[in-house]
């Protein structure tokens, strides 16, 4: 089986440059295939996604199906089994309470000087479309992740779509876990065309302002062709997952957790990075028999990724590591370490923190509370991870009294004329007291 192993000091800038580079950032090919998919979207609108349901998800159905109707959310709260439905509702109040704590006040003040008022009125952006995958399996904590911050931050138009299952239903746990949001506006439709159809509206999907979640480089694509039509959120792509390891961390636990993002795709990334050669070696010992264990499919996977955009990167020294770690920038980040706290101080990239061997990014994917949708691709660096203020907007206020007018006037007045604006200044200087 093989399985990469990268020594950093051995490889040039060009080899470093690849390693850095995931699956999603190679989309230019995919542009040209998608483009037609938006435009059909946009100009036969229903009639276009039920043909897209049949070719790229085997599924035949008629426009009147594409919304989830009543009867198909109970007859998914009768189908999902009880100990499903209390593990979704146990891991939505963990993510209801971490994301109410985030919601600011709703506007705040401070004052500049004597007489002179600023702040912010914090607003919920007026539309939503929330993507829910499907491809690789079903996803009720993706919906759980989207829909309870865009419901606590107020959102007055809050749709999902998400791919139809086998037989054109939509999947059970994520109609469950919608309805856990309070949200009933659930579509069938899922890929580059869903993208299309949020951005540009149906005769049955509404036009939105946003979309956000996670997906494939086909709806990696889709979003940056429609970028200038909606807003499309902070980049979510395939899965990808950093273990940072020392001497001290335990192989097999390493090891363990370095296929959690691996089984999620042959697109995902998954690297251990570690200064500690004997660490590595063991890992790399360890793996075969633990991806044998796996399920064919999730095998496969795992599979492809160590030996493509995966492995074990071995580094010179700790400080090393940290600095790859903050070069890939990666989605999910662990810290193995002997004191995790410490080394997160140096983490500055990165879309999610997890310390400890304690912590596997599975705790973070379904039930500690923090959201685990998050910037891919190297977005890390200037993306953070979904919060409520995704859905949220600010607008700046300022209120002045007569006394704080007058001590900034000549400031703003004096601005104006340097930079040319006449009329800025004559809204000064020709004010009447």
């Amino acid at each position: 089986m093989k399985i990469n192993l990268f020594v950093l000091d051995e490889m040039d800038p060009s080899q470093i440059q690849n390693l850095l580079t995931r699956s999603e950032t190679d989309i230019e090919n995919l542009l040209t295939l998608v483009k037609p998919i938006i435009d059909r979207v946009k100009t036969d609108g229903d009639a276009a996604l039920v043909d897209f349901n049949g070719q790229f998800d085997k599924v035949v159905m008629s426009t009147s199906q594409l919304k989830a109707s009543e009867e198909e959310f109970e007859q998914a709260r009768r189908n999902l089994p009880d100990d499903v439905k209390k593990v979704i509702e146990k891991a939505a109040a963990n993510i209801r309470s971490f994301h109410e704590a985030q919601m600011p006040d709703a506007m705040w003040f401070k004052e500049i000087q004597p007489g002179i008022m600023a702040g912010e009125k914090i607003s919920p952006i007026p539309s939503v479309g929330l993507y829910v995958p499907r491809g690789k399996g079903s996803f009720p904590s993706v919906m759980l992740m989207l829909g309870l911050p865009a419901v606590i931050a107020r959102v007055g138009k809050i749709i999902v779509c998400t791919p139809p299952a086998p037989g054109g239903a939509t999947d059970d746990a994520t109609l469950y876990a919608a309805e856990l949001c309070g949200i009933r506006d659930v579509y069938k439709t899922g890929g580059a065309q869903a993208i299309a159809a949020m951005a540009y509206g149906t005769e049955t999907i509404p036009k939105v302002c946003k979309t956000i979640g996670p997906g494939s480089s086909y709806v990696s694509a889709a979003k940056r062709l429609l970028y200038s039509k909606i807003d499309v959120g902070a980049p979510a792509g395939p899965s990808e997952s950093i273990i940072l390891c020392d001497e001290h961390a335990n192989p097999h636990t390493a090891a363990l957790d370095l296929l959690i993002e691996a089984e999620h795709g042959t697109d995902s990334t998954a690297m251990l990075v570690t200064h500690d050669r004997q660490l590595a070696e063991r890992v790399l010992e360890l793996l075969p028999a633990l991806i044998n264990d796996l399920p064919e499919n999730r095998r496969n996977f795992c599979q492809h990724v160590l030996s493509n955009y995966g492995g074990v990167v071995l580094t010179s020294s700790l400080a090393a590591s940290v600095a790859f770690v903050n070069d890939f920038a990666p989605e999910h980040l662990e810290v193995m370490t002997q004191d995790p706290l410490f080394v997160a101080n140096d983490i500055h990239n990165a879309g999610e923190i997890l310390l400890g061997a304690h912590t596997p990014i599975t705790i973070g994917n379904f039930a500690l509370g923090v959201n685990a949708i998050l910037p891919t691709g190297g977005f890390a660096k200037t993306f953070s991870c979904v919060t409520v203020f995704d859905f949220l907007k600010r607008s700046s206020i300022g209120w002045l009294n007569q006394h704080g007018y007058n001590q900034i006037k000549e400031t703003a007045l004096r601005f104006a004329q340097y930079e040319g604006f006449a009329a800025h200044a004559a809204a000064i200087s020709k004010r009447t007291p």
